[in-house]
């Protein structure tokens, strides 16, 4: 149907139909403009509708700018409020038109009724205009001493308004001052927050070029400041509160009786309704008991019941909220709300983002005593119709399997799975299997034969698919049909799009070749030939070096592709413990909803963008968030946990000479360069081992010649210094510079778990091999140490973090050192004296 004509169409009710109706409305404002007749406020609010409409629709009504202020002159207080409403909005793009207002806000500014003062003195210092700045002096200063509570609440944020727009005025009129005093003498709470407010932002500006600002700003957190706040915390508002409790945090008392004293001040807060008081009271309660183990851990028992509370009466987003707080805290002590886990079950309306959130807190809180209940509860998930919550629920439950000892029930839950007969639940069912063989391998042949009995055709997730492959490899020889299984995937290889798949298949197929010669020597060389062409850099690299390898030394082969393996005992965290603790320290904060620091997602919009430096030394490269550069020279004192997750990782430079770097050849261009799948087929009669000449051959028949390195000579033993001295303060100082060397963990002997009752012993034990204890505290069953060494020839530091549980016999040790080239070397000590331990 063709659009109307222009005549035809009905104008729109809350739209101009033409340039015409502004103009109409322009005039119809300057005739009541200075009319007095009966009903001219009623025919005002009309036409004031209408204009606040079409600004709001994005129409510029800038043209009866000069109406709308001759309009403004009446008592109507609804009148005042929209032309203010309009007047903020064109000021600061038509400047020249915002001195037309001055003198009627001035004047309102005088009004006998408060609130139209109020509400001109806001508009006065939201015109933001800097040309403006001398006529908003007057006013501030009369509106800070007014009578009426409002307008000195509406001055005090007024002064940090002509804080941002000209610094130097606010200053010199000596504001903060007069904020100062209306803070600590003011009789109304919200005037006494909004000077609080205002103050903090402006010193805190301040602070960096001015030593009175900066002793200012330290004034905020004295003894005699923060009572007079907290004594008088039930007068203020939510927000009000929120503002103090912050302030109180950053509070360092000076004995334990004033911690006492404030949290028997603020233990009330603990029932506050409002869900930001009570989480800001949290964080107050945890900061003040941080050096107070016993007391701290007696915090999250008392905080427990509140946080419940607000998780179930809230709506998600409230939910959602606490539960992130309330995850920091299990991950720290999930002992301690290990009896409360019916309380992270998910319920059948809930958004999915909450039911996530307590997936993780169950698995957070999984223990010897509640694991039965709450994987029956999970296994009950994987039967939901959501099929997000189905697959999160398989993985919590490996995770609670990777973190449990006795794993007997969750094994049979995790197989019952493989015969649901359900795509996502066998693909997520595959990755955990796969995981739970990597460390429990005795559990290989209760698995290996539900697996064997799964159709690689039915499983068509990469990660899932890749998994399946990595069984067969792995368990070759106890898999009948592993062999010709693998060939079948070899033989589709063109169909395989996920390189994921395409890698573990090349590795799967050579582990089965070194156990099944016979059976799977066609495989392996369809799959070294199909590697050799693949498109993906990664999937060519491995096929040519395994094609090499072989060539090399079959026996060599065996050890590098399939070792003797060890179970693993602990699977990578995405997260460090020092983030962690970077986010417990950001707590009642963003970072703890984001999951990250808060350096992670606001040094973009605060730094600005980056120019990448051409020296990467000087850069740190977050693992998990690599678009994230922060120069190290940026690093403040107080920001010790900025660099804790870095991964220091060696540069490897490559020849520069493009005539001597290695280029892939081509496979298809040639036939003296081409390997067929004959060539690649090794026979499976007794290999003889080559040597390293012969291996050359091959390499000169591809074009890629080697040269005969050198072994480099061995290091030097490292020798530690006896007698090492090292202050606290220096420990400190250099523990929040260095970043990470190592960290890893460490079987301490049961003897040595034994005689860890008594710590004074194992520091005695560590001094005997020149390693010295600068702090340790925690109680049983977790322990934990600062130690340091030093080098014998040189004072070079080595500073460890050390914590025992003894209920594990594990030893998590993290390493700094001043010298990173023997952080292993010193690890390698670390290690040898701390498993003599104990021994007699």
């Amino acid at each position: 149907m063709p659009p109307l004509p222009a005549a035809n169409r009905s104008p729109s009710p809350s739209q101009p139909s033409g340039k015409g109706e502004v103009s109409d409305l322009k005039a119809q404002l300057r005739q009541l403009a200075g009319s007095r007749a009966p009903g001219t406020d009623d025919s005002k609010r009309d036409l004031f509708k209408k204009v606040i409409s079409y600004m709001t629709i994005g129409i510029d009504v800038s043209s009866v700018f000069g109406e709308m202020v001759m309009c403004s002159i009446t008592s109507d207080i609804v009148l005042k409020k929209m032309c203010y409403l309009y007047v903020g909005n064109y000021a600061k793009v038509n400047p020249d038109l915002a001195l037309l207002t001055i003198n009627f806000l001035q004047k309102d500014c005088k009004d006998e009724d408060p609130m139209i003062r109020g509400l001109a003195l806001r508009s006065l210092c939201s015109l933001r205009v800097p040309n403006l700045v001398e006529y908003l002096v007057g006013p501030l200063g009369l509106g800070l001493k007014d009578n009426n509570s409002y307008v000195r609440m509406v001055a005090a944020i007024g002064v940090l308004k002509l804080y941002h727009i000209s610094a130097a005025t606010c200053v010199d009129a000596d504001f903060p001052a007069v904020l100062k005093h209306l803070m600590l003498h003011d009789p109304d709470s919200q005037v006494v927050t909004n000077c609080l407010s205002a103050l903090q932002e402006i010193w805190g500006s301040e602070a960096s070029t001015s030593e009175e600002a900066s002793r200012e700003r330290e004034a905020l957190l004295s003894k005699p400041v923060i009572y007079y706040f907290l004594n008088r915390i039930k007068e203020f508002n939510e927000w009000a509160q929120c503002l103090v409790l912050e302030l109180v945090a950053k509070y360092v008392p000076s004995d334990n009786n004033e911690i006492f004293d404030i949290m028997n001040l603020l233990e009330d807060r603990l029932q506050h309704a409002n869900g930001a008081v009570v989480l800001a009271t949290i964080k107050v309660f945890m900061q003040l008991t941080l050096s107070m183990t016993e007391v701290h851990q007696q915090v999250y028992e008392r905080i427990k019941a509140p946080l419940l509370t607000l998780v179930s009466s809230g709506g998600p987003e409230q939910s959602y909220a606490v539960l992130s707080h309330l995850h920091i805290l299990v991950m720290r002590a999930p002992f301690i709300f290990a009896s409360e886990y019916k309380h992270f079950y998910c319920q059948y309306n809930e958004p999915f983002y909450v039911k996530k959130l307590k997936l993780d807190m169950l698995t957070a809180v999984a223990n010897e005593s509640n694991t039965y209940d709450i994987v029956t509860e999970l296994c009950e998930y994987a039967a939901n119709v959501d099929v997000s919550i189905a697959r999160e629920s398989i993985r919590a439950v490996g995770k609670i399997a990777l973190q449990q000892y006795d794993v007997n029930a969750i094994v049979d839950r995790l197989l019952q799975f493989l015969e649901m007969e359900k795509d996502y639940v066998t693909a997520e069912a595959l990755v955990l299997v796969k995981d739970l063989l990597r460390k429990y391998p005795q559990w290989s042949q209760d698995c290996i034969a539900v697996v064997g009995n799964i159709s690689t055709q039915n499983v068509q997730e990469p990660r899932a698919k890749a998994a399946l492959i990595w069984m067969l490899g792995e368990y070759s020889e106890e898999m009948s049909d592993a062999p010709y299984i693998l060939e079948s995937l070899v033989e589709n290889w063109e169909e395989e799009h996920a390189a994921e798949v395409r890698l573990h298949l090349l590795t799967a197929t050579l582990k089965c070749f070194l156990k099944r010669p016979p059976e799977t020597q066609k495989a392996l060389g369809a799959a070294l030939a199909a590697g050799l062409a693949d498109f993906h850099q990664d999937v060519h690299d491995r096929a040519l070096f395994y094609y090499r390898l072989l060539q090399y030394d079959v026996s060599m082969a065996a050890k590098v592709v399939n070792p003797p393996k060890q179970a693993v005992s602990v699977f990578a965290d995405t997260q460090s413990s020092e983030v962690k603790d970077r986010i417990f320290d950001e707590f009642n904060s963003l970072s703890v909803v984001y999951q990250k620091p808060s350096y992670m997602f606001t040094d973009k919009e605060h730094r600005g963008p980056f120019e990448l430096s051409d020296e990467l030394g000087q850069l740190s490269i977050d693992v998990e968030s690599s678009d994230s550069i922060v120069p190290v020279q940026g690093v403040e004192a107080n920001d010790k946990d900025l660099l804790l997750s870095v991964a220091d990782k060696e540069d490897i430079k490559g020849a520069s000479d493009n005539g001597s770097a290695y280029s892939a050849p081509s496979y298809d261009s040639s036939p003296l360069l081409s390997v067929s799948q004959s060539e690649l087929a090794i026979t499976n009669s007794t290999i003889p081992v080559s040597t390293p000449q012969a291996g050359f051959a091959i390499d000169d028949l591809l074009g890629l010649g080697m040269s005969v390195i050198s072994e480099p000579p061995p290091p030097s033993p490292l020798k530690l210094n006896a007698k090492a001295v090292l202050d606290p303060g220096t420990f400190q100082q250099k523990w929040r510079q260095l970043p990470i060397a190592l960290s890893q963990e460490y079987t301490v002997s049961p003897q040595g778990t034994a005689a860890l009752t008594a710590p004074q012993a194992l520091l005695r034990h560590m001094q005997g091999h020149s390693v010295h204890c600068i702090a340790s505290g925690g109680q049983s069953p977790n322990f934990k140490f600062f130690f340091f060494a030093q080098k014998e020839e040189e004072p070079s530091n080595f500073l460890v973090e050390c914590i025992i549980n003894t209920s594990t016999s594990k030893a998590q040790v993290k390493i700094r050192a001043d010298d990173q080239s023997k952080s292993q070397a010193f690890a390698d000590l670390f290690q040898s004296a701390l498993s003599k331990f104990g021994m007699p």
